[in-house]
């Protein structure tokens, strides 16, 4: 079988969160570096390194950011690689939200 490292879609909604959030930058930065790398095949597999990560339906995992100051919301395409970032916010703005829809 050939391992797909992730490709994290789109940066570009990290780097505007914390162009707003200054003490996420590091965070954001460093699960950007890591996603990239990872070989995620199944939640399982996000569970070895996120051991806090939330799996959720529709291929939903939401990771802490900043001692879960933060949350991010990703979709996960396992067998394609791809990482979608669906939400990044402050964890008051995360429980307005229905991860499962975005």
């Amino acid at each position: 079988m050939y391992i797909i490292p992730m490709r994290v879609i789109a940066i570009s909604t990290l780097r505007k969160f914390w162009e707003q959030h200054p003490d996420a930058e590091q965070p954001l930065r460093a699960w950007n570096s890591e996603a990239k790398k990872a070989e995620w095949l199944s939640p399982n597999d996000i569970k070895l390194g996120y051991s806090s990560a939330s799996i959720v339906g529709g291929n939903r995992v939401v990771f802490n950011i900043c001692g879960n100051k933060y949350r991010l919301a990703v979709k996960i395409q396992y067998a394609f690689g791809i990482a979608y970032v669906r939400f990044i916010g402050k964890h008051s703005e995360y429980d307005r939200i229905n991860v499962e829809a975005i």
